[in-house]
């Protein structure tokens, strides 16, 4: 069934014409309305029972979900061209974007991935007596509190919360699953006459709550305390931020959907291997600890995790994806903006990536200022940290004349950096870059102000992983050119081999987690293939003979895609049977400094050295003093030899 679109022109403040915008989409557009959300309710109300229609317009989103609870129907989806397009001081024609921000919304959404989790209400409050007391005061009907002081001497007569003393060492976990050791613990001892007293302090302590409201002030209990769900932190001198804590504390009760954020891929995971550490690039991006070594592989805890995206654009393998939404979705958006803007008419598009608080700069600069220039495509994504070089490279081989970054205020910008470093190298030039402004006017004066480059001419969309799209759209952006030299750390590259050090050994083939490295089985060689290489510094790590070193670089010919030999050397042939094995260099210098050794004495010793295994096994069996072998091997004993030895007594 078609799609129909529900489109108005509110109050005549934009233009939007109904039938260009259905010959470009294929979609059926009715003429737009003045008032839909008003006057023109019915129509609205019409279109739902209709069913397969979509509003353009999100504004009064309450008023349509409502009509549509109403009617007993599920309310239709929401496209917002006015703020994005409609809106704007751009006098050229707004059919394109139009066209590009439809063709979108009409990608099928991935569903979203979530796990349940249970708050009971315990929650542990830290900070001065009086503000933690009273902080408790007015949570002891909604939750089940514990204020943990740490000077002892003045206990409140109170059996309203719980109260203990002590020293708070360490706390882990997120909401519905704190867990805090406390040294000098001391619990509260309700008998008897007079004040409540305390029993004796001990260490280690260890509990489990919900919810930590910290009141202390100074430094946080974890880092990016602000991403860490159930830890509600102010400051104790601002009355209006402890209570915005203390009734954002109430509220933390019940069975809430925690968003899985990333999925991993340990086979892929180039982090570690026989005790060697490798690629620790997510490790030492996560804000909130969330990532962990363990074993070979890092793993995550979904808990923990933020969803700032960081790890999957700096993963250099895929072993950590973003997953709300899955990358290849994104790839698919950026792909369809740009395909669906060209085939409208539109010539030099270009992308404005940003997240829900550049969202609401981009309404605020619609409604109250010039909006977007009209060849500006917005694209929001839940975190903008996600949005890596392979993705900026790809919108520009689609026909993207620019990308921008608007980072919003929970951002890492450092990350951030160093991934539109990248793309601007393999991009080529200053055609990926941040827009780190807040204001919504500087905003659009900036975007109007840019004189963007030709886009590509001829556009790719290419499909495969990160690595493989960035290769064929580095391809497509530099015609003609074999390789990109690239800034340290950077994730594509060589491995470099000093032949007169190198041994042969192939520990660096045993350990590489890509097969970048390998072996040839019937000669002595160490191949290598570039398209794999994660540039992890493994291999380094591993070679005994500090014989390896890496050139960053992208390789953009068809040789970076088959294996080519680094280093090579004559194999040995065995002094019995002639079978090739060995390196000859190897042996011959092993036979050297083993020759006079006490051990192998003799010329029959240090043969066995230039022997096969076949042949060193078999004249080691036939030597003198041959440990293999024994005499005769003793006769079984059986029951007529015990018996006859009873009968001679």
């Amino acid at each position: 069934m078609v799609k129909t679109l529900v489109t108005c022109d509110c109050s005549g403040s934009q233009t939007i014409d109904a039938k260009a915008l259905s010959q470009a989409t294929g979609l059926k557009i009715a003429p737009p309305c003045s008032a839909l959300c008003t006057t023109r309710l019915q129509l609205a109300a019409d279109a739902l029972a209709d069913g397969d229609a979509i509003f353009c317009c999100t504004q009064e989103s309450r008023s349509f979900e409502a009509l549509a609870a109403e009617l007993g129907v599920d309310p239709a989806p929401l496209l917002d061209l006015r703020d994005r397009a409609g809106w704007s001081d751009d006098p050229a024609s707004k059919l394109p974007k139009m066209s590009a921000l439809i063709a979108e919304a009409l990608l099928p959404a991935a569903p979203e991935k979530a796990l349940d989790v249970v708050s009971e209400g315990l929650c542990l409050i830290l900070g001065p007596p009086r503000i933690a007391l009273e902080a408790a005061t007015q949570l002891s009907d909604y939750l089940g509190v514990t204020v943990l002081l740490e000077d002892a001497k003045d206990i409140p007569d109170t059996r309203d919360f719980d109260l203990i003393a002590g020293k708070l060492r360490q706390a882990s976990g997120a909401l519905g699953g704190f867990r805090v050791t406390i040294d000098a613990l001391q619990q509260l001892e309700p008998g008897g006459r007079g004040g409540f007293t305390l029993a004796a302090p001990r260490d280690g302590g260890m509990s489990e709550c919900d919810i930590i409201l910290d009141l202390r002030g100074g430094t946080p209990l974890f880092p990016a305390h602000d991403k860490r769900e159930g830890y509600l932190r102010a400051d104790p001198g601002h009355p209006a931020a402890v209570a915005a804590a203390v009734l954002a504390a109430s509220h933390l009760v019940g069975t809430f959907e925690k968003p899985l954020y990333v999925r991993t891929e340990p086979l892929l995971c180039a982090h570690s291997r026989a005790g060697q550490t490798g690629c620790t690039r997510c490790l030492d991006l996560c804000p909130t600890g969330a990532i962990r070594p363990d074993g070979d592989h890092v793993a995550v805890d979904p808990m923990i995790c933020a969803g700032c995206g960081a790890c999957s654009a700096a993963c250099p393998s895929g072993a950590i994806g973003y997953d709300a939404p899955p990358v290849d979705l994104v790839f698919r958006r950026v792909q369809t903006l740009a395909k669906a803007y060209l085939d409208a008419g539109g010539m030099a598009p270009r992308l404005l990536v940003h997240d829900g608080h550049g969202a609401e700069m981009i309404r605020l600069s619609a409604r109250h200022g010039r909006g977007l220039p009209a060849d500006v495509i917005p694209l929001e994504i839940r975190a903008i940290g996600a949005f890596g070089h392979a993705e900026a490279v790809a919108a520009l081989a689609a026909g993207f004349a620019s990308v921008s970054l608007l980072p919003g205020p929970g951002a890492d910008r450092d990350a951030l950096a160093a991934q539109v470093a990248l793309a601007q190298v393999i991009g080529g030039g200053d055609r990926v870059h941040l827009l780190d402004i807040s204001d919504p006017d500087a905003m659009s004066d900036r975007l109007y102000d840019e004189i963007a480059p030709a886009p590509v001419a001829s556009p790719v969309r290419p499909m495969g992983t990160r690595r493989q799209i960035t290769r064929q759209a580095a391809r497509a952006l530099h015609p003609g050119k074999q390789q990109l030299a690239l800034p340290d750390d950077a994730p594509y590259g060589a491995v470099l081999v000093n032949t007169e050090a190198c041994t042969l050994c192939l520990s660096c083939v045993s350990l590489c987690p890509s097969g970048a490295l390998g072996d040839n089985p019937d000669l002595p060689q160490l191949r290598f293939q570039e398209d794999a290489c994660l540039q992890c510094g493994l291999c380094a790590n591993i070679c005994p003979e500090d014989a390896i070193g890496y050139e960053p670089r992208l390789d953009l010919t068809d040789a970076a895609l088959s294996q080519r030999v680094l280093h090579e050397e004559e194999p040995f042939a065995c002094i019995e049977c002639g079978a090739l094995f060995g390196v000859k260099s190897t042996v011959e210098r092993i036979t050297e400094k083993l020759r006079g050794h006490a051990m192998f004495a003799g010329d029959d010793k240090l043969r066995m050295i230039q022997m096969c295994d076949n042949c060193r096994v078999n004249a080691q069996y036939h030597s003198q003093n041959n440990p293999f072998a024994q005499g005769e091997r003793p006769r079984p004993r059986v029951t007529d030899d015990y018996l006859s030895k009873r009968r001679d007594h």
